[in-house]
């Protein structure tokens, strides 16, 4: 038995944590899947990544790549070709539209198309503004003296 999970209460306690929490009801939904075309995702490197997809029958002009923020896009669309009666058709050549979703800061590096597969590479560029930093700490001697002013309040009789 499966239960869906309220997250509005935390929505008012917390600033900035709406996309993970749209994620985490996103995942606990049930959607149609779809396993057509199938594909692989793998980790090249540290902060590597491609994604393989098994598009036989599509030709590059046929596919579409789009990102958008942290949302990839591959979609196929296949052109109408009546060059007779099939007998048998085993080959996929159905219109299919596939969605990745991608962490923060994962930008598409390039995309190739062969033998059947498209491959897309993938790289984790984090701004070096957030990644982590040293900070060297100073020994007792070696902080700056601040120099303080004191004011002495003057004394009324009352």
């Amino acid at each position: 038995m499966r239960t869906n999970l309220d997250f509005s209460p935390l929505f008012r306690s917390s600033v900035g944590f709406d996309r993970m929490f749209n994620l985490l009801e996103k995942a606990g939904s049930f959607d149609v899947i779809d396993s057509w075309p199938p594909y692989d995702i793998l980790k090249t490197a540290e902060d590597d990544y491609r994604i393989t997809m098994a598009v036989a029958g599509f030709a590059q002009d046929e596919l579409t790549l789009t990102q958008e923020q942290n949302m990839l896009l591959v979609s196929g669309q296949k052109a109408n070709e009546d060059e007779g009666q099939y007998l048998h058709r085993g080959i996929g050549g159905r219109n299919f539209q596939r969605r990745f979703q991608l962490a923060d800061h994962v930008k598409v590096v390039g995309a190739s198309l062969a033998n059947g597969l498209l491959t897309v590479d993938l790289k984790r560029e984090i701004p070096e503004a957030m990644k982590p930093r040293r900070i060297e700490i100073a020994t007792g001697s070696a902080l700056p003296q601040l120099e303080t002013d004191y004011v002495e309040a003057e004394k009324t009789a009352a």
